[in-house]
């Protein structure tokens, strides 16, 4: 039986692997769940899951989530340090790291010093600190596997194959709300229309990071570093049906594609199995009930963001952390009505332009970077500062 701890339980990551938990209930037991603020489905999981330690975004919410509890109660922590004593829970075999933007770095690193296996769909993590967190997978000898649809879908193609075999890796996109908007109209565009995704059911900072291409770009960074692959080996095929989640070109000219219909619980059931199979819930493709699945690059005028990250990598050190502060201060600033659609990679280009990349040689440096790069992200929109 794998002893899970879920980081993030209440966002849409969090709520599948709990389904996946659900359908399997003598495979898995919940020893430990993070949240931020949604104390009401927190206490509907604590209830259902009895986990022995929960997490909380700060001081005030856990003295709610404790009002509200009845009966027998886990250990209620909060902040930053609660997260990490969830992570690294003694009981705990395995974490699933599902905390959205750079906040899950710290955390997830914990639990790697450990000596947790890690199924990863915190992105960030890789993209501010990737050669950091692998030579720590490396040392501790723990297993980190890719939850993200496309990462597992590439993993799920390399098994078997030789790493010296691989051509290229190929990530899909499924282009978002806005796959055939104009520039012109895309300057117009609101909220509400960037969190109209056609494919996948999301939380609302990586819905708007599909709609920009960012969170395609965040990927490539996480893939060439899950998979060890040179960035100029990992591309982009728009498919908007999102059947094939990614696929990985061999030297001999074949191409091995995973499939599957566009449901998370398929790729977090494999993370938490691997090499195993069991039922996920996920409904099977009928491929006779599909008109056709097209591909086609992605437009790098329309869609600057995806441009801007294999820029941040191939500058590399802290460009990427930086970049990937810029984002989620430009996303929130969207989110929250102050700058345009269009501003989102706007702003983070002129951040990413006024800084100097520089090596990042700890977990202390990396959120450093991050910091700056929220700070001049915040100058540069004229937001304020915290």
């Amino acid at each position: 039986m794998k002893k899970l701890t879920i980081l993030g339980s209440t966002g849409s990551i969090g709520v599948s692997t709990l389904d996946v938990v659900s359908a399997q209930p003598d495979m898995f037991k919940v020893v430990a769940l993070t949240a931020g603020s949604n104390m009401e489905l927190l206490k509907e999981q604590i209830e259902k899951y009895s986990p022995e330690v929960v997490s909380v975004l700060d001081e005030h919410k856990a003295r709610t989530l404790k009002k509200m509890l009845t009966g027998k109660k886990p250990e209620i922590l909060h902040g930053v340090a609660g997260m990490i004593a969830a992570a690294t829970a003694a009981e705990t075999t395995m974490v699933v790291a599902a905390i959205v933007g750079a906040a899950g770095l710290v955390p997830t690193a914990a639990a790697i010093m450990a000596g947790k296996d890690v199924a990863l769909a915190n992105k960030e993590t890789l993209v501010t600190a990737g050669h950091l967190v692998m030579n720590m997978v490396r040392e501790k000898g723990v297993k980190l596997y890719p939850v993200d649809s496309e990462h597992c879908a590439v993993f799920q193609s390399m098994v078997g194959h030789r790493d010296q075999d691989i051509s290229r890796v190929i990530l899909t996109a499924s282009g978002g709300p806005f796959l055939n908007w104009s520039r012109d109209r895309l300057a117009n565009a609101t909220v509400t229309d960037a969190l109209n995704h056609p494919n996948w059911s999301m939380g609302r900072k990586i819905t708007v990071d599909s709609a920009t291409m960012m969170n395609k770009g965040l990927e490539v960074i996480e893939a060439r570093w899950l998979f060890d692959i040179p960035v100029s080996r990992i591309d982009v095929n728009v498919h908007p049906q999102s059947i094939i989640h990614s696929m990985v070109e061999y030297v001999d000219g074949s191409v091995m594609a995973q499939l599957g219909v566009p449901d998370m619980k398929g790729p977090i059931a494999y993370a938490l199995t691997y090499p195993a199979r069991v039922p996920s819930g996920v409904k099977p493709l009928d491929l006779t009930t599909l008109s056709g699945l097209t591909f086609f690059n992605p437009d790098l005028d329309r869609f600057p963001a995806l441009k801007l990250a294999y820029q941040a990598v191939e500058s590399g050190e802290s460009m990427p952390a930086v970049m990937n502060a810029a984002n989620e201060i430009a996303v929130d600033a969207f989110l929250s009505g102050r700058i345009g659609f269009m501003a989102i990679a706007e702003s983070i280009e002129k951040v990413m332009n006024l800084h100097t990349p520089h090596a990042l040689n700890s977990i202390e440096e990396v959120l450093e970077a991050d910091l700056w790069g929220r700070r001049a992200a915040r100058e540069v929109l004229g937001v304020p500062q915290v």
